[in-house]
C-alpha cells in the first residue's frame, strides 16, 4: 500500500472562522487560522466550504445493498425467514465484497467515515473497507438455533483471526445475531471470548415487542436483564435497536457502560410498533449512537437523511419539541455521544477524518449549521470526504463508482434478486 501524501486544506470554515488544516500520515498536524500548505502537499482549496467531522454508522449490514427493494413490504420476521435468510444461504465472498463496496461508495458519498457491520463472509467486507478507504468494526453473525454451537464458535474464532490480519482501519467483533437465534451457551461464550480477546460484542436487542414477550416467557426476565445474566453487557457491547427497552433495562445498560444504537428508519419501514425511548435513555446516562441498519431494510445508507427522522420521531413520540436539540442529535450521529463507536473530534493529533460540505448549498445557506444539517440536509450536501488523510471523494466524485455499481448489479443478478 502506497503511503498517503501530506494533505493541506485552505479556506475552510470551522465554527464561523476561516481555517486551514494539514494532515500527515493520517493525522491532523495543524488546524486553525493561518495554516498553509507546505511543499509537496496535496492541496484542496475549500473556498469557504464548511468543515465538519464525518458521520459514524453504528449498525448496518453493508453487503445487503444487494437486497435493496427485495421483499420490502413484509414485517420483520417474515422478511427474514421468507426473503433474506434463503438468499443469504447462497452468498459467496465475492457477492459480499461487491455489495459492501457499493455500500462503502454510498457512505463515502453521504459523509460516513466509519461503520459497524454484522454480516456473512466478514473478511470480504474487510477487503471492501480497505479498498474503499473507510473504517469499520466487523463481525460475522452468530446463529446456533439448529444446535451447531461448536461449529459456530470455531467459525467465530476463524473470523476474528482473519480480521486481525487487516490493517488499522478494520477491527474485528463478535456478533451474535439476537437472543432468539443464539443459545445461552453461545451467548456466554461470546461474552467470555470478547473479554479475553478485547473485542466488541454487537447484537440486535429488543427490536420488536414480540421478542420481549418471548424472552419473559422463556427466561422470566426482559432481554437486557437476560443478557446481563449471561455476562453480555459491558462497555464493549453494542446493542442495536433497543426500541422496547424499559426504564429498568436502560439503567442497567447505562451502569454496564453499553452503547445502544437506534435505527429509526429501518424500524419505521419494518413497522416494529415503537420508537427507541431516547429521553429515558439520556436520563439514565446511556451512550447512544445512530445507525441505518442494513440497506435491505432501510433501504438507504444516507445517515444524514436518517438523522432528521431520528430527531423528528423523538419529538413526535415525546410530544415535546425540546426533547432532542440539534447539537445533541449531531453528536449522536457523529459518534461523539458514544466513545465505543469511534467518532473523533477535529483536533491536532487526532485522526484526519473530515468532510467539506458544498459551499452555497441551498440547504445550508441560512441559519445555524448544526440545525441545517439535522433538519434540512441529506448526504447530497457532502462535497469532499477524507479518511485518514486520504481524499475518498472530491467534488462529489468517487473514483471507480461505475465499476462498483456494475459489479454489484452482476452479483445481485447471480443471486436471483437483480
Amino acid at each position: 500500500m502506497t503511503e498517503t501524501p501530506p494533505l493541506a486544506v485552505t479556506g475552510a470554515v470551522l465554527d464561523g472562522e476561516t481555517v486551514g488544516l494539514r494532515c500527515e500520515a493520517g493525522t491532523i498536524v495543524a488546524l486553525g487560522a493561518g495554516v498553509e500548505p507546505e511543499p509537496g502537499d496535496e492541496t484542496i482549496d475549500a473556498a469557504g466550504a464548511p468543515l465538519v467531522v464525518p458521520l459514524v454508522n453504528g449498525h448496518t449490514h453493508a453487503a445487503m445493498t444487494l437486497f435493496r427493494g427485495y421483499g420490502g413490504d413484509l414485517p420483520l420476521m417474515r422478511w427474514l425467514r421468507e426473503v433474506v435468510w434463503p438468499v443469504e444461504a447462497k452468498l459467496e465472498p465475492e457477492d459480499v465484497y461487491w455489495g459492501a463496496r457499493l455500500a462503502c461508495l454510498e457512505m463515502i458519498r453521504s459523509g460516513t467515515a466509519r461503520f459497524w457491520d454484522m454480516y456473512w463472509h466478514p473478511g470480504a467486507t474487510a477487503r471492501a473497507v480497505e479498498d474503499s478507504g473507510l473504517r469499520a468494526t466487523i463481525g460475522g453473525p452468530l446463529f446456533d438455533t439448529d444446535g451447531n454451537t461448536a461449529a459456530m464458535r470455531e467459525t467465530a474464532v476463524d473470523n476474528l483471526d482473519e480480521l486481525d490480519g487487516f490493517g488499522p482501519h478494520v477491527a474485528g467483533a463478535l456478533a451474535p445475531h439476537a437472543i432468539y437465534t443464539v443459545s445461552e451457551e453461545l451467548l456466554r461464550w461470546t461474552a467470555e471470548t470478547a473479554a479475553e480477546r478485547e473485542v466488541a460484542a454487537h447484537i440486535h436487542l429488543s427490536e420488536t415487542e414480540q421478542e420481549v414477550k418471548e424472552c419473559v416467557e422463556r427466561h422470566g426476565v426482559r432481554p437486557a436483564v437476560y443478557l446481563d445474566r449471561l455476562g453480555m453487557l459491558s462497555e464493549c457491547t453494542v446493542l442495536a435497536h433497543g426500541v422496547w427497552l424499559d426504564r429498568e433495562e436502560l439503567e442497567l445498560i447505562a451502569a454496564r457502560g453499553c452503547t445502544v444504537v437506534t435505527n429509526p428508519v429501518a424500524n419505521m419501514k419494518l413497522a416494529v410498533g415503537g420508537v427507541f425511548p431516547y429521553p429515558a435513555a439520556r436520563e439514565a446516562g446511556v451512550a447512544v449512537g445512530l445507525g441505518t441498519d442494513g440497506p435491505g431494510s432501510n433501504d438507504s445508507l444516507d445517515l444524514l437523511a436518517d438523522l432528521k427522522l431520528f430527531a423528528l420521531a423523538q419529538r413526535h413520540a415525546a410530544g415535546d419539541p425540546t426533547v432532542l436539540p440539534a447539537d445533541e442529535a449531531w453528536d449522536i450521529a457523529t459518534g461523539a455521544s458514544a466513545s465505543l463507536l469511534g467518532g473523533a473530534a477535529l483536533r491536532v493529533d487526532g485522526p484526519a477524518d473530515f468532510l467539506l460540505l458544498r459551499a452555497g448549498s441551498p440547504e445550508l445557506s441560512l441559519g445555524d449549521l448544526r440545525s441545517d444539517l439535522v433538519y434540512a440536509a441529506s448526504g447530497s450536501v457532502v462535497d469532499t470526504t477524507v479518511v485518514a488523510g486520504k481524499v475518498l471523494m472530491r467534488g462529489g466524485d468517487v473514483p471507480g463508482s461505475e465499476e462498483i455499481v456494475a459489479r454489484a448489479v452482476e452479483r445481485s443478478t447471480r443471486l436471483g434478486i437483480g
